[in-house]
């Protein structure tokens, strides 16, 4: 089976992706594209497109697709509000997908129906997002990929009950688009105490607080109308932290006083934290996850075990591959050699 690997970049990291990443990678999202006025801009990371015609010289084969969106982006509740307006959407992605030849568009909307993140919600967005992607899929269809093939359309989805339940309609996108890209990260709780952000299965615990893994965000995505050879299982480069955690079980849920900081990157991490300058790093083996833990401070995030052992569930499952946020947070490439070994083709 012939695996997606795919990496979210910067725009301003698109000039420090290596031709070694280029050997594992098979798909590079730009993040990101904003939405103004109704219509999909580029214009404040527009300098960075020259890097594309120096990373498909590398890689003739790589898919580079605009990501749009992306944590307190707004502007898609407005957009999909009317037809006139997803037609306008749609057609200014079209545009940009001619002017730099992309492979496609991914959709980054977080969240359709959910104001969590401080932009507009409605209700109605559910019913419009499958209007906006139906409008998508019309206009890229008019399209070419780089290689002369069909553009491709993706989403990237929150990974829990939520999304499918309030977001969007499973069985009606699953026709429209390529693939869904599942969130499955920051999966810890704002609820006062440590967990894992982005463990493979749920914790051995009795308390439903931590009962929820990125497998059981697959298991209710297909039952709620996606395949699994529809899904992209999600990694995280990145870590969480808690601070003034209770030291009991070596910081793993328990009380905190500071919750849920965005933590050091995979660089830092490595170079500064695991089982370095008081930290000790510890496994959980049911959840598949590691932590660090100092006596007063948790650090949940992602190494090269808990990434093998994802790959291990992608290809049990028969999922189609696996995504990363986000590319500059490991410069020591020990993740993503984990992905190119765990999910060669």
């Amino acid at each position: 089976m012939a695996f997606i690997r795919a990496a979210y970049v910067y725009a301003p990291y698109l000039p420090k992706v290596t031709e070694e990443d280029l050997r594992i990678l098979t798909h590079i999202n730009i993040a990101f594209g904003l939405v103004k006025d109704g219509r999909i801009t580029v214009d404040h990371n527009k300098q960075y497109f020259v890097e594309l015609d120096r990373i498909r010289k590398i890689k003739p084969k790589i898919k580079i697709v605009l990501s749009v969106g992306g944590w307190g982006a707004g502007g898609f509740s407005e957009a999909a509000s009317t037809d006139e307006g997803c037609r306008l959407f749609a057609q200014s992605a079209a545009e940009i997908q001619r002017e730099f030849c992309l492979d496609g568009i991914d959709i980054d909307w977080e969240y359709p129906a959910i104001d969590e993140a401080g932009i507009t919600a409605i209700p109605e967005d559910r019913e419009n997002f499958t209007r906006m992607l139906a409008y998508l899929r019309e206009e890229l269809d008019n399209c070419k990929a780089f290689d002369g093939g069909r553009c491709i359309l993706t989403i990237a989805a929150g990974a829990g009950k939520y999304f499918p339940d309030q977001s969007c309609h499973l069985p009606v996108i699953n026709e429209i688009l390529d693939f869904v890209s599942l969130m499955t990260y920051d999966l810890a709780k704002f609820d006062g105490y440590t967990g894992h952000h982005t463990n493979v299965y749920d914790p051995d615990s009795d308390d439903p607080r931590f009962a929820w893994g990125g497998a059981s965000t697959v298991e209710y995505f297909h039952e709620k109308g996606l395949p699994y050879d529809k899904m992209v299982y999600g990694a995280a480069f990145y870590s969480r932290r808690f601070n003034g955690v209770e030291n009991k079980n070596n910081g793993l849920h328990q009380p905190a006083e500071v919750l849920n900081l965005y933590g050091p990157g995979f660089t830092d991490l490595h170079d500064n934290y695991i089982d370095k300058n008081g930290w000790t790093r510890y496994w959980d083996d049911t959840a598949k996850s590691p932590w660090l833990f100092n006596g007063t401070d948790f650090i949940t995030y992602e190494d090269e075990q808990s990434i093998a052992e994802k790959c291990e569930y992608i290809k049990k499952k028969g999922i189609l591959g696996i995504m990363y946020w986000e590319h500059s947070c490991d410069e020591t490439r020990k993740l993503l050699a984990t992905i190119g070994k765990g999910l060669a083709d």
